[in-house]
Parts: C-alpha cells; structure tokens; sequence
C-alpha cells in the first residue's frame, strides 16, 4: 500500500501565532475536527465534499481532540488556554456542555465501555477522570512528569499515557485510575514501561496485533507488546515526532515530524520505514479516517489539510 494525493482542503487563516493541533474524524460521517490553536477555534471539515464546513468557537488554545465512535456521537475538544474541555454533538456540532479540568488540559482518551474520559494535564502533570455526560471529575492521578498523548487499552481496561521526562508510559486502571501492576507478577514489577528514548510524544494502538507504538522525540518509535509490556523493536525515523496514526488495514503507522516536515511511513510488519512523504515545515498534527483510509495533514503555513488516501502498491518486478 501507498500514500496518493487526494486533494486539499482550504482553512481559516490564523489570526494569531499557534497554527493547528490535533485533529480526529467521526467515522460514521467522515467529519474532520481540528484543533485550530492560533483561532481558539474547532476547525469542522466535510469528509464527502472535502470542503471546510464551520468554525466552532470557545476553545482558547485549542489542542487536544477527541471523538467516540459509538451511538453516542460525542466530540471532545480540550482548551488549554481556559483548563476546559469542550463536549460536542458529532452530528450537529452543536455545545453540549464544558467541563472544567484546568488548569492545562491536553492529551485525551475515552473508555466507551464506562463512558469515562480521561484528560491529561500538561501544567499540574496530572490525569483527571471525568464523566463528560455531567460534567463531575471522578479521580485525579499524579503522574511522574509532563504528559504528551493518551489512549485506551480496552482488552486490559486500562488507559497508556506518554510522559516526556522520565521517559516512560505510565498505565492508569479504567476502573479505579490507580497505577496497575500486572496481574501474577512478583512485587517488584513495575507500574510503568520504563526504557524508552527520550521524549515519548505520539501514541497508537495495534489492536488486532496486541501492540503500542510510541513515538518519541530522539527520532525513535518504539513497538511494545501489551500483553506483556516488553519492547519488539524500534524504528528510527526523521525527527521529532508528534501526532501518529495506525492503520489496521494496511499495517501501517503514520508519523508526523514537523521538521522537516514529513510523514515517515512505517511497515508496522517489518518494522521499517518504507515511505517518507514530504509534507510542509511545521506539518506535525495529522486526523485519519480508518473507514477511507484517508490521512489529512493540517499544513500551518498554508492554512489547508492536504488529503491522502491508501491505495494498492504496484506489484514488485
């Protein structure tokens, strides 16, 4: 499989320092929702028409960005600026409600089964578990450093969280937000994946395959294996990274790395990357549609997403 250039998709123009954050899609309707940090603004993007649809105000220093998948059709969107997390309806878009979390709120990641979302500090370095159907926060867990990004273990009930320094993913319960240790394991096994290079950034899941892939900012990713928390291997890639993506359909990871400005495409079998695409310096947030298989890469000097989709490679001769 390969990258190929579907189109562009124009966005708002900044009109202040900051450029775009994360973004994600809701599959059903292929709706693109990006953090537009500069604006303090959501960014809403037609996945059928490729057309930018709206701008949804009220998210101050807008990073994180969230959306589920079931019926429940929920869209989180964390504001850094105003420690607030923003809920919206998928469908109309429209304000359910803000929960305040401050004072930094950044990284996100949602426990369909419990409807519990989990959002993680970057100022107090903490993780705060809150119902977002009332808004009440129901634990709070300290972590060992700065968190970056975060995402649900669902076969082991339990939520990864990347941390900066030390260099480390630290595993919280979904049922009781206290670092787990691992079931029939001597006393001594550790609460977190310890080991990793410097600067643990980007995270995604291997579902079918049982496996993390943990980007980090010395130009590394690293496979671990969840069954057993142990290192598989690592890739070197072109920079520091930030946001990466996982298709289960191609095995493939897509990278993000601002500079220079590439997607690293990594063969998630082989473990090696077999596609540097060149994007745009700054280009380090991207929103995948697992059900296109379409990658958009939010291009900050530009004010557009670039639109890639998955498509056959040619047989080798």
């Amino acid at each position: 499989m390969t990258l190929t250039l579907r189109g562009y998709v124009k966005l708002p123009p900044h009109t202040a320092g900051g450029g775009f954050d994360h973004g994600d899609v809701h599959v059903a309707t292929g709706r693109v929702f990006i953090a537009h940090t500069a604006n303090g603004s959501l960014e809403v993007v037609n996945g059928e028409t490729m057309k930018h649809e709206r701008s949804v105000p009220g998210c101050p220093a807008a990073s994180g960005v969230l959306c589920t998948q079931g019926d429940n059709a929920l869209v989180f969107a964390a504001a850094r600026g105003a420690g607030k997390v923003l809920v919206l309806d998928a469908l109309s878009c429209e304000l359910h409600r803000e929960i305040t979390v401050g004072p930094m709120p950044n990284g996100l990641a949602y426990d369909a089964g419990r409807g519990q979302l989990l959002v993680a500090d970057v100022q107090e370095f903490n993780a705060r578990l809150v119902d977002p159907r009332t808004g009440a926060v129901l634990a709070v867990a300290e972590l060992p450093g700065r968190p970056r990004w975060c995402v649900y273990d669902a076969p082991r009930e339990r939520f990864l969280v990347n941390i900066r320094e030390p260099a480390c993913v630290v595993a919280l319960a979904g049922s009781t937000h206290a670092e787990l240790r691992s079931a029939g394991q001597a006393l001594q096994q550790r609460t977190r994946i310890d080991g990793l290079p410097a600067g643990p950034h980007g995270l995604d899941l291997d579902r079918p395959g049982n496996r993390a892939f943990v980007a980090c900012d010395a130009g590394v990713v690293v496979a671990i294996d969840l069954a057993s928390d142990r290192e598989l291997g690592r890739v070197p890639i072109a920079g520091e990274p930030d946001a990466s993506w996982f298709s289960s359909a191609t095995e493939r990871l897509y990278v993000a790395i601002g500079q220079p400005g590439v997607i690293d495409v990594v063969d998630g079998r082989a473990l090696a990357v077999v596609e540097p695409l060149t994007t745009e310096a700054g280009a380090h947030t991207t929103a995948f549609d697992s059900q296109r298989q379409r990658l958009y890469v939010f291009l900050p000097r530009r004010c557009e997403a670039v639109v890639y989709e998955e498509a056959a490679s040619p047989p080798v001769t």
